[in-house]
């Protein structure tokens, strides 16, 4: 079992499962609880062109020929990068793929010229703040809130580069 990332378009038809996995996601934990059109809306807010070099990315883990994973970002202001779908295959959760995700965007938003991340999720995703408070982020609300009136939970994170990515820049 080899998993290797791939940067592509949100319009790689590689992708379509994964996308369409992360509807289905949204729509069973939210339904049309952020807008009448459920999620679909908030997936084609963005055209595909703003996750696209040199000011966004969009990347799947790929294993066996099939993403399991992958995560998207788009510029934000100058110094900071919005992450965007962040998701793995529901049956592969708990084996570190959203971490891996998550290393590989910060990575390439730090080659693009990025300092800062800037990202949302939802109340009704703990894990995903979960593996955001884990990895260093910091919660741009008090945790302590009625996070479901709240429903949007911004983090942040300073980026510093990693050695790879000093060596990716000689």
């Amino acid at each position: 079992m080899s998993d290797r990332f791939v940067y592509t378009s949100t319009l790689d038809p590689l992708a379509r499962p994964l996308l369409e996995g992360l509807l289905h996601e949204y729509d069973s934990r939210y339904g049309s609880l952020f807008n009448p059109g459920g999620a679909a809306v908030e997936l084609n807010r963005d055209p595909p062109e703003a996750f696209a070099p040199p000011r966004g990315a969009f990347v799947l883990l790929v294993r066996d020929g099939r993403a399991i994973g992958g995560g998207a970002f788009m510029r934000y202001d100058d110094e900071t990068a919005e992450f965007k779908r962040i998701w793995t295959d529901a049956a592969l959760r708990r084996q570190g793929l959203a971490r891996r995700v998550l290393a590989a965007l910060e990575s390439l938003a730090w080659r693009q010229g990025y300092r800062r991340i800037y990202l949302t999720t939802g109340f009704r995703q703990p894990e995903a703040a979960g593996l955001y408070f884990d990895t260093g982020y910091t919660a741009l609300f008090d945790p302590n809130e009625d996070l479901q009136a709240r429903r949007s939970l911004p983090f942040e994170k300073l980026l510093v580069p990693r050695a790879e990515d000093l060596i990716a820049a000689e």
